[in-house]
């Protein structure tokens, strides 16, 4: 069952996009083609029918991202954060010569742990997976509805990859802060180009043999008792974030994207989620409340078991009657460009990505602003990046989050009536510009928590200390967020 989508006209509601643009660089680990991020037109058809095309699939070229592209101005539009959502991921999906995923090229995308160490991956198999902790909790898991595939459910796994320009960076930023060359607090960046994507996987076994082709699937080295022994096993892909540095924006782009089969979206009219088949993480039938969302310790389910849902559709925050929130975010101009997009390219794919889709993607408004005052901002927002209210600058899905890695994190309350403008939870909630260590240490390069979990290890810090600190500093974000 593919995830429903409302399709909504755009006419009348066009954001004119720029001019085709030529002569671009970037920061890319492949060479760049003229891209143009622009069109006329208020179809969804033409959202992702740019020059050059993106499809067929197996030639999808890398996104323009650096000087001279669309992101190379003084004004930009949503549209164009969405069509470089849509054209990285197809870029990073796109098959090798070998046939596997650009992003599961080792020698181009580098897997690593969640403290930024290389992962070295067994002949034979794609993947390392042993992580399966919950975005926010120290003890959160995501398992499976085992209804899907007649009783046998599973759990949902995770790995980290980074482009070299992201690691090379990183390790330089972390030899300076060591040696004192680089202030604690600063306004370094990560280069334009790099990119970190977080994927969650699950063993096939989950998925009904007449569904698996549905899936883009692979042999990983699993491990189920972190790290003791490891078994290869086949997986497949349910989720996926990707984060990239474009021109003017050392916030990255927060982009994250689901497959069509794994639950529905909350109807916020009707206060319940429901579905009327068994998806991976729902099972049939009807939820009422956000119960399904809110993490049960003791169970390590949700308060109400295997019925977990998307809070927002597109990550696009709406009132209890429906209607789209009073936010920075104007709508429903967002919500139908996320939509359209969508359609668009769905309607192009020939291959197993056409079961995925954009469940939206945040950032920061910075227009007309300089590299300086852009990092200098990001340290003034600090903890409060991701606020939402009228006139701040965090922009597009002001609730974004994916499903499988921030299931329990997608709101930091216990009933629809205590959301709000100023209590909703995206990925600037907990990927803000303090230090785990010191909130009044900022800097753009803390935003990536694997970099900061790589500096905390370089300081001397045993791979335990490193993620006590971390999750001391998450459970700090959670009060602040909990108190809103």
């Amino acid at each position: 069952m593919k995830k429903n989508t409302l399709t909504l006209s755009l006419g009348g509601l066009a954001i004119i996009g720029l001019a085709i643009l030529t002569n671009c660089t970037s920061g890319t680990d492949e060479k760049v083609e003229n891209i143009g991020y622009s069109n006329g037109s208020d179809s969804p058809d033409s959202l992702c029918l740019v020059n050059p095309s993106w499809f067929p699939h197996a030639q999808t070229p890398a996104p323009e991202e650096g000087i001279g592209s669309p992101f190379d101005a003084s004004s930009t539009t949503n549209q164009i954060f969405h069509q470089w959502s849509w054209n990285k991921f197809l870029w990073l999906t796109k098959p090798d010569k070998g046939g596997n995923p650009l992003f599961l090229n080792q020698g181009k995308v580098r897997q690593v742990t969640s403290h930024m160490g290389s992962i070295s991956v067994p002949g034979g198999t794609s993947v390392v997976l042993q992580d399966t902790a919950q975005a926010g909790f120290a003890s959160a898991v995501l398992q499976t509805n085992p209804n899907y595939n007649n009783g046998t459910g599973a759990m949902v796994y995770y790995s980290i990859h980074m482009n070299q320009t992201m690691y090379a960076a990183g390790l330089r930023f972390a030899s300076k802060l060591k040696s004192g060359k680089l202030p604690a607090k600063n306004v370094a960046s990560f280069p334009v180009g790099s990119f970190e994507l977080k994927v969650a996987w699950v063993p096939l076994s989950a998925i009904p043999a007449s569904k698996q082709s549905d899936y883009y699937t692979t042999t990983a080295s699993l491990s189920t008792n972190n790290g003791v022994s490891f078994t290869n096993t086949e997986v497949a892909l349910i989720g996926m974030h990707v984060v990239g540095v474009v021109q003017n924006h050392p916030e990255f782009i927060w982009a994250t994207f689901e497959h069509d089969d794994l639950s529905p979206d909350y109807d916020w009219k009707a206060n319940s989620a429901s579905s009327d088949s068994e998806q991976l993480l729902f099972k049939k039938g009807t939820v009422s409340g956000i119960n399904g969302v809110v993490y049960n310790s003791s169970t390590m389910l949700g308060q109400t078991p295997n019925q977990v849902f998307d809070l927002f559709q597109y990550g696009i925050p709406r009132n209890p009657n429906g209607s789209f929130m009073n936010t920075s975010q104007q709508e429903p101009a967002d919500f139908q460009n996320v939509d359209g997009i969508n359609q668009c390219v769905k309607s192009q794919l020939k291959d197993v990505w056409a079961n995925y889709f954009y469940n939206g993607s945040i950032w920061l408004n910075t227009d007309g602003k300089t590299p300086l005052q852009q990092a200098q901002l990001i340290d003034s927002l600090s903890g409060g990046i991701g606020n939402a209210s009228p006139g701040s600058y965090a922009r597009g899905s002001l609730n974004c989050a994916n499903v499988t890695m921030e299931t329990f994190t997608q709101t930091f309350e216990t009933n629809i009536s205590q959301i709000n403008v100023g209590t909703l939870a995206n990925c600037f909630s907990c990927h803000s510009s303090q230090s785990f260590t010191d909130t009044n240490n900022v800097s753009p390069i803390y935003l990536s928590h694997s970099f900061q979990g790589y500096l905390l290890d370089s300081q001397g810090n045993t791979f335990k200390k490193t993620e006590a600190i971390k999750s001391k500093a998450e459970q700090r974000l959670l009060k602040v967020m909990q108190k809103k």
